[in-house]
């Protein structure tokens, strides 16, 4: 294949993700939308931020951290 085709098939395909992650995001807005009047969202987004960050550290580290910060 010539560059200018290689060029042109992955701009499509990454096109085609972008389209895909747009919708995608649209659809988690949607979703959170609906459970707006149910929960208290910024306590929820607040805990998920919580959850992901807990999933990236040491537990035992953050625990001796958070147990220094509290007190």
């Amino acid at each position: 294949m010539a560059t200018k085709e290689i060029i042109a098939e992955l701009i499509e395909k990454l096109q085609a993700v972008d389209n895909e992650i747009k919708l995608l995001q649209e659809d988690r807005k949607e979703l959170l939308d609906e459970y707006k009047e149910k929960l208290d969202m910024k306590a929820f987004k607040a805990a998920l931020k919580i959850v992901k960050a807990r999933e990236n550290v040491d537990q035992n580290e953050l625990e001796n951290i958070l147990d220094a910060i509290d007190g």
